[in-house]
Parts: C-alpha cells; sequence; structure tokens
C-alpha cells in the first residue's frame, strides 16, 4: 500500500461483495444471521460505543432501536470472517432535548433511552482520525450513502418518489423507470509551493487561527490540473505552473471526493477573492511545523483526519510519495 492510501477513510481492502447488492433473497437471509451487525446513523452520526469516540456501535437486525429505520438496509459488504456488515438510519428518532445545528465543528453527542448512557451519536469528522481503517471507511461509505437517499428521493426525470433497491446501491422509479445511483462530487484540494513556502488561506466562519489548503469543485468538462490552476488564481491570484497528483479522499460530508494535488507556483503575489477566502499566507515550513507543535503565535493548522493536514504532515515529512 502506498502512503497515500493511508489517508483517512483512504481504505482498508473491504469486501463490498457487490455481486449481492441485487440479489434480495441473499440479503434477506443474510439479515437474519445472528452474525450480522447493523451500524446506525443519526442524522448523518454514527453510533459509538462510547465516549471515547474511537469505534462503532454494532447492533443486530432484532435490536428495538431499528424500529425508527423503517424497512431500509444499506449492505455494505463482508468483514475478514465473513460476516455481513449493513447500515440503518434512524433519522426519524427525535430526542427529548432539541438539539441544534452545529455547523462544521458539531462537538455535541446524543444518547438514545434504549441505549444508556455511554452509547452517543457524534459527528464523524470529529472522531474520524481515531477509527480504525475498516471502521473509518465503513462510516464514510453509510454516511454518504445515506446522505444520498435524503437529498435524491424524487426521480430527476418524471418527479415520483422513486424506491431504494440493490441493498441501497439504487434508486428506481416506479413511474417511468429510471435507474439512480450514488454520486460522488469530484474536489480539488492544493497543496501549493513556492520554494520553502506552502500557501494556505482561511474561511471567515472557520475557528480563529485555522488555515487550510486551498480547494474547489471540479467543474464539468475540466480536468484536475486545469480545476487546480482555475481554482487557486480565482480564490487567491496565484498562477501555478506543474501539476501532479498525491492523494485521494472520500470525504461524505455530504459527497465529495477530495483530489490531491502538488502544484508549483510561478506567482506569489496574493490577490484574494473575498467570496471564498478571508486570508491567504504564504507559510515556511518552519512557521507550518511550529503550528503543528501548537507553538506557532496565530496559525493553527487543518483538523486531523482531512487530506489537508495529511498533505501538510507528508510535505513537512518529505514523503509525499
Amino acid at each position: 500500500m502506498l502512503l497515500s492510501e493511508t489517508v483517512t477513510f483512504g481504505g482498508s481492502g473491504l469486501n463490498r461483495a457487490a455481486e449481492l447488492r441485487n440479489d434480495a433473497a441473499a440479503l434477506a437471509r443474510m439479515l437474519d444471521d445472528p452474525t450480522t451487525r447493523i451500524m446506525i446513523l443519526w442524522r448523518g452520526k454514527p453510533l459509538f460505543a462510547d465516549a471515547a469516540q474511537d469505534r462503532l456501535l454494532w447492533l443486530s437486525q432484532g435490536h428495538a432501536l431499528l424500529a425508527d429505520a423503517g424497512d431500509t438496509r444499506l449492505f455494505m459488504g463482508r468483514d475478514d470472517a465473513g460476516a455481513a456488515l449493513f447500515a440503518a438510519d434512524i433519522s426519524r428518532w427525535r430526542p427529548d432535548v432539541r438539539e441544534d445545528e452545529q455547523g462544521l465543528f458539531d462537538t455535541s453527542a446524543q444518547t438514545h433511552p434504549l441505549l444508556g448512557e455511554g452509547p452517543r451519536f457524534a459527528d464523524l469528522r470529529m472522531s474520524m482520525a481515531l477509527l480504525s481503517p475498516r471502521e473509518a471507511e465503513l462510516a464514510a461509505m453509510a454516511r454518504g450513502i445515506v446522505f444520498w437517499h435524503q437529498s435524491h428521493r424524487f426521480c430527476s426525470q418524471c418527479g415520483v418518489q422513486s424506491d431504494p433497491t440493490h441493498g441501497g446501491w439504487q434508486r428506481i422509479c416506479p413511474s417511468c423507470g429510471a435507474h439512480h445511483f450514488p454520486r460522488s462530487d469530484p474536489v480539488a484540494i492544493m497543496l501549493v509551493t513556492h520554494g520553502n513556502s506552502v500557501l494556505v488561506g482561511r474561511a471567515a466562519q472557520w475557528p480563529a487561527g485555522m488555515f487550510s489548503l486551498l480547494a474547489g469543485y471540479i467543474e464539468p468538462g475540466e480536468t484536475i490540473e486545469g480545476a487546480v490552476r482555475r481554482e487557486v488564481y480565482e480564490e487567491s491570484g496565484v498562477r501555478i505552473g506543474a501539476v501532479e497528483y498525491l492523494a485521494s479522499q472520500p470525504w461524505p460530508f455530504p459527497s465529495s471526493l477530495m483530489i490531491g494535488c502538488k502544484a508549483e507556483a510561478i506567482s506569489t503575489e496574493i490577490s484574494i477573492d473575498p467570496n471564498e477566502l478571508e486570508e491567504a499566507l504564504w507559510i515556511t515550513r518552519e512557521d507550518m511545523a511550529a503550528a503543528f507543535a501548537g507553538q506557532h503565535p496565530r496559525l493553527t493548522p487543518a483538523r486531523q483526519g482531512a487530506i489537508a493536514q495529511f498533505l501538510l504532515r507528508n510535505w513537512l515529512a518529505d514523503r509525499l510519495d
């Protein structure tokens, strides 16, 4: 495995058993199997086993909590021992206490009366780097597919509500017969360097002092390299020469595929687009190392688990392979 594949959500060799998705009888037998495990999500938050939030809590098909999930189960594959893995969404459950949206940095946790005070639903972004590679891959998969079902309930061709099928991996319109599939939106994220420095920026809504790599959606009819050059110039005014692919990361918040690239700047003057960035800076290796050590007077790096931090750490270590 290349170093690039060790990024959070980068994969664990999971057997997705895609050949079983269209076998309704096999899916039903697996759900009745006592070895089958089911991941639970609520409003996009996976169910963690306890306050440490470093492992998921898996339930069986007969658990009372699944009464709020309806009949739909997402088939995710088999574990290394051959046991089937599913996911279920119980977003229609309403906690007794009102829970407001927490945005990009949701530190809230919700407990369910059927589970006691230990297990809790929590934002995957806050604990993604604590999970094993296998559970991180499964949580990212489940969150992305659950969101797709929530946001694509109606046929885009005729407007009729579609039906989930193929173990949750398709929706079929009962009216016009159209088949709909989960989508991933490609996003370029750029490690822009010039000599000993890297270009970072921050959005206005981020915590004070947090800077990250520049990123932007790849547009239809555009290459990855073209998107890198366009996005960097639009956001910062910096011109880009050579572009090299480094690593990718599924980012289910809600449905992106982050495509990490190294880009060589051929200009250094910064002129930001205030609609995109609040500030952009050139940061030396020494200052970035201090930021990772928590010793920089004003700069903190991207959150742990994000591909931006992964790329920056390996740039500091000169290990971009």
